[in-house]
């Protein structure tokens, strides 16, 4: 018989009492099997990239002998093409959210989120919180288990599948290992031993030729026009590249052109922007020595929007109505000034 949690707690308590309090993966296995019963119906709900999309392909993994059905839904309309190849070649069963109905379901998890970090995630009440990132709004749900300092919530997934005494698929075992490699640089970020444990563990399991297949499909060639515009609008100062390339179809386009400027030689610190629907998007990348993105963010943008992330990376959406009126016609020298005065 299913001893069910009935503990409920909220983000302040976890923050308060759970954090650094030492468990077992044994006992976290266990505490998230007993949310669950046999006729539960689960959906798993994710903002679908490389990590979310493993760390649910685990889960599902876990609960596919000990409950009714299990669904993986996402609100964001999957564009880049690293990720579009990813769910292809690994045949991840996936769908938008928009496209179930909800009440069909009795249990629901989020992974590699939090309620507050999507205006889709505010109307469920989450019974499993799974996730890296740091704590983020007031929230409650039964079971959370948030760990800031690991690079990446595939690399918990694969504890919760160990400690149960599941071997990975070899899909399931490429996906979690390329969303180790992607959420953590290639190690290059900041990670935990455990995600270079994870990651060893699953090497000898994984496709690497497909985990090479996913990470070359990256850009459209109607992309590259992007590129072009970053280039010509591009300013340099102090060491710090700012450019803004106007209006986008998909802002992961963003989030590659930053990371391809944080390369170059002599820049310590990346600001790219650019204009999705009715939102400013803004990516900040830096070498995290003395520095910290996630702050800067939240300082620059934080107050008008949404803004947040690690020491390496941060990122910022603001809608265009909160911008100042002379801010509208966003330009690079604005991007420039905004996060300037910060510095």
């Amino acid at each position: 018989m299913v001893n069910v949690l009935t503990e409920v707690i909220s983000s302040n308590e976890f923050k308060k009492n759970h954090q650094g309090i030492k468990k077992t993966a044994k006992d976290r296995l266990h505490d998230f099997w007993d949310i669950f019963a046999k006729e539960d119906s689960v959906l798993i709900v994710i903002s679908a990239d490389p990590d979310s999309l493993a760390s649910a392909m685990a889960a599902r993994r876990l609960l596919r002998f000990r409950t009714k059905k299990v669904s993986i839904v996402y609100p964001n309309e999957i564009r880049r093409l690293s990720n579009i190849a990813m769910m292809d070649l690994l045949k991840i069963q996936a769908e938008r959210v928009k496209s179930i109905n909800k009440n069909e379901y009795t249990k629901f998890i989020v992974l590699d989120s939090q309620p507050s970090h999507n205006p889709s995630f505010e109307d469920i009440t989450f019974d499993a919180i799974i996730d890296h990132h740091p704590i983020t709004g007031d929230w409650r749900a039964t079971l959370v288990d948030i760990r800031p300092d690991y690079g990446a919530t595939a690399s918990m997934m694969v504890e919760y599948l160990r400690a149960a005494g599941i071997k990975p698929s070899v899909s399931l075992a490429t996906a979690l290992f390329y969303a180790i490699k992607v959420d953590t640089h290639n190690f290059e970020k900041k990670a935990k031993l455990a995600d270079a444990i994870s990651f060893r563990y699953l090497f000898n399991i994984a496709n690497q030729n497909l985990v090479r297949k996913i990470e070359l499909s990256e850009l459209r060639l109607s992309e590259l026009n992007y590129f072009k515009t970053a280039f010509e609008t591009m300013k340099v100062s102090n060491n710090r590249l700012y450019a803004h390339v106007g209006r986008v179809f998909n802002p992961d386009i963003l989030v590659i052109i930053a990371d391809f400027l944080n390369r170059v030689h002599q820049v310590s610190w990346v600001f790219i922007s650019g204009i999705h629907g009715e939102r400013l998007v803004v990516i900040f990348r830096c070498d995290g020595y003395r520095k910290n993105a996630g702050v800067l963010a939240k300082k620059a943008f934080g107050e008008i929007g949404s803004a947040g992330g690690h020491r390496e990376a941060a990122r910022a959406e603001v809608p265009l109505k909160n911008l100042d009126k002379q801010d509208q016609d966003f330009t690079t020298q604005i991007l420039r000034r905004l996060t300037r005065r910060h510095l």
